[in-house]
């Protein structure tokens, strides 16, 4: 069981490292290879924690589906905050401050998937995770009035909390 959470572990690790480095050459992903390898060895349970083979399966597969998701939220944040930016009257529309607001996720890799979601898109920064309760740092009123918003039910819905 452990040695299958592992080798799962693995692969999600490099797909990911292939995504993002985009070198080829034997050097570089023989490294990426090692490197994911150890990683994965150290920490195998923490993705796929007290869960049956099965159901790993199930969340991986959720879990690199949702990938292009999140990079398309923060494709999509990105030109928002640059808009913010360069906007003449920015100094109105910015509104930095913290945003209190409850989770429905449970389990400890939905929150923290979620909290690191949320810090990855432009605009907004978690800040704390008490309990069930999420402090976010945001940029402006529309991106706090936009949390937790669908990204919280993709990630629900990745790790069976639906």
């Amino acid at each position: 069981m452990v040695f299958m959470s592992g080798i799962v572990t693995f692969f999600v690790l490099l797909i990911f490292w292939i995504f993002m480095s985009g070198l080829f050459d034997l050097w570089h992903f023989g490294l990426g290879m090692v490197s994911c390898a150890l990683i994965a060895y150290m920490s195998n349970d923490l993705l796929f924690k007290d869960m049956k083979v099965a159901s790993k399966g199930r969340e991986t597969i959720r879990l690199i589906k949702y990938m292009p998701w999140l990079l398309y939220q923060i494709y999509l944040a990105n030109i928002y905050v640059v808009k913010l930016a360069l906007h003449p009257k920015m100094s109105h529309l910015i509104y930095p401050h913290i945003v209190k607001f409850r989770t429905k996720l449970k389990k400890d890799v939905s929150v923290f998937t979620f909290a690191n979601s949320i810090t990855l898109t432009p605009g907004t920064i978690t800040v704390l995770v008490e309990d069930d309760c999420f402090y976010v740092h945001a940029i402006d009123i529309p991106v706090a009035e936009s949390l937790p918003g669908d990204m919280e039910k993709r990630v629900g819905h990745i790790f069976g909390e639906d």
